[in-house]
């Protein structure tokens, strides 16, 4: 009874342990991240800290249980061919490990539910609104507070030949307003530390919108993070971050006319996209079906 006793109270310890380690602000380097990448949103930290939180917390478990293994099998090897004492049960210890995975669960679902209502639960006051579009096998992005040369709000849309590029401003609150034509696609940028699927027909937006505020400039690849048919691996994008100053004068390019491409190049940025490219062979398909009239 008194191992018993000494096993309940370890497993208490590491159970306090792993609690405590979830819910504590983590350093943000790599060695903490895990793999995953660092985040350039404001709200990309409180994502991170739950993944690093999460992480220490499983380790802790696992550092546990394989620690409990170790010791069995030491502790009760076979010293002879004499029948070891036979308990029925340890009442202590087997409180410990049946409350003890209901405890982790529950705090686990807390932060977690604690981060996600954070992250989507600011959905007020936006400095831009950006209209995101996904189709098959591509993306439209609009500025609906903007208006071009033919009266309607500035768009980019991509095509099999070109990635489209979705230019944001850094230290503002963006609304995402987001919507599918057809299938359930996933708008995902990695460095955002997000993706949200993106289910067709809910017209409101009220479950498709979410808002961040970018803190780093750069070019980051984008993706959709759903399996949606035949060219799903092909369904890529770019987010441009520019300072503020940078974004407006595109946007007022892009109102006098000219396009993506250009309007970029007009704040100094490269007019194609950098982090990924047309795959070959959907170009290939493309020029074809081109050839072909098909």
């Amino acid at each position: 009874m008194a191992r018993g006793n000494r096993l309940a109270r370890l497993a208490a310890l590491g159970l306090l342990g792993v609690l405590t380690l979830t819910g504590c602000s983590m350093p943000n380097n790599e060695f903490w991240r895990f793999g995953w990448p660092e985040g350039i949103t404001e709200q990309s930290q409180d994502m991170r800290e739950l993944w690093t939180g999460s992480v220490i917390a499983a380790l802790i478990v696992g550092i546990l249980v394989w620690g409990l293994i170790i010791y069995s099998m030491i502790a009760h090897r076979k010293r002879g061919d004499e029948l070891p004492k036979q308990t029925a049960y340890n009442l202590p210890l087997e409180i410990a490990y049946t409350i003890a995975p209901f405890i982790i669960i529950a705090g686990l679902f807390f932060y977690t539910v604690t981060v996600e209502n954070r992250v989507l639960g600011d959905k007020n006051d936006p400095d831009e609104v950006i209209a995101v579009n996904a189709f098959k096998w591509n993306w439209q992005f609009v500025y609906p507070e903007t208006t071009g040369t033919d009266g309607q709000p500035v768009n980019t849309v991509g095509s099999s030949t070109e990635i489209p590029i979705l230019v944001l401003p850094t230290d503002r609150k963006i609304r995402f307003e987001v919507a599918s034509a057809d299938v359930i696609h996933s708008f995902w940028v990695p460095e955002f530390l997000f993706k949200l699927d993106v289910i067709p027909g809910n017209e409101n937006g009220r479950d498709n919108v979410f808002q961040v505020t970018v803190r780093e400039e750069g070019a980051y690849v984008g993706r959709c993070a759903e399996l949606c048919g035949t060219y799903h691996a092909y369904m890529n994008f770019e987010v441009r971050a520019v300072s503020g100053d940078d974004y407006d004068a595109y946007l007022a390019a892009r109102e006098s006319g000219m396009g993506t491409s250009e309007a970029l190049e007009s704040i100094d940025q490269p007019g194609q996209s950098s982090t990924t490219t047309p795959l070959e062979l959907f170009q290939q398909k493309n020029l074809d079906q081109q050839q072909t009239g098909g």
